[in-house]
């Protein structure tokens, strides 16, 4: 296969799934990794694809656009793992947590596994995968039916009945992006609603939110900066940001990334 040929087909493997790994495309096309890395250079320097921490993804979301689950869970891996890890810390035994969709929320399920007798409420179907996948810590997992989104993410009117009847003690959310004017926001009109209703369903709401999610704009928002008890950001957010963000959010937390 040419270079030409082979750079058109992983380009729409990137439609189709929204992200590749740079390992599913060396077992696909039988290459080296090395000429897997310079077909996405090629791609991403024609504007085409985003080039992300061992694969890639489609480029230039706008409001409405929406990334699937897998192909997110491809960005800023290791920031995202250090909030999950911070958010951790917020999280005793025997308390009442809800926890939305999203990829940083998946990581924090998976720290969250051996906490003695927690109540997870969620609307996210890796969440609560994760935290089947290690039974045995005493814990009550709540999953909402509705309507499935790209982001996996369950929602609509069935999702926002059975969070209107629950209080939790803290609510975990994960966000497409925040910025002063329109706050904290999403791009999918369904999931909207239903985070809206997990907030208000928690007594204390913590946002988790990696630097790059800094002035994206999705298309509904959720709630604004100053709602947000606690932030769990990494250190590549600019200083202008943590300083508008500081004035706004209760209590602002910048972790470091190993």
């Amino acid at each position: 296969m040419l270079a030409r040929q082979r750079q058109a087909a992983i380009l729409e493997m990137i439609r189709q799934r929204g992200g590749v790994r740079v390992s599913q495309l060396v077992s696909r096309f039988g290459v080296s990794d090395m000429t897997i890395r310079r077909d996405l250079e090629v791609l991403a320097e024609r504007g085409l694809v985003d080039k992300v921490h061992g694969g890639a993804t489609l480029v230039g979301p706008g409001p409405g656009d929406e990334p699937g689950f897998a192909a997110k869970s491809l960005r800023q891996r290791a920031e995202k793992r250090a909030i999950a890890e911070r958010a951790a810390a917020l999280v005793e035994p025997g308390m009442a947590v809800a926890l939305s969709a999203g990829t940083t929320t998946a990581a924090l399920a998976t720290l969250l596994a051996d906490v003695r007798g927690l109540t997870v409420v969620t609307n996210s179907i890796p969440v609560c995968e994760a935290l089947h996948q290690h039974p045995g810590a005493d814990q009550t997992v709540v999953l909402t039916g509705g309507i499935r989104t790209p982001s996996d993410a369950l929602t609509g009117p069935v999702a926002e009945a059975a969070i209107s009847a629950l209080n939790v003690d803290v609510l975990f959310l994960g966000v497409h992006g925040m910025s002063p004017r329109t706050g904290f926001t999403t791009p999918n009109l369904l999931e909207a609603g239903t985070d809206r209703c997990l907030v208000g369903a928690a007594r204390r709401l913590v946002v988790l939110a990696d630097h790059t999610k800094w002035e994206t704009i999705g298309m509904a928002t959720i709630a604004p900066l100053s709602e947000a008890d606690v932030l769990v950001t990494d250190a590549g957010l600019p200083e202008e940001a943590r300083d508008q963000l500081a004035g706004q959010v209760g209590e602002l937390i910048v972790v470091g990334v190993d």
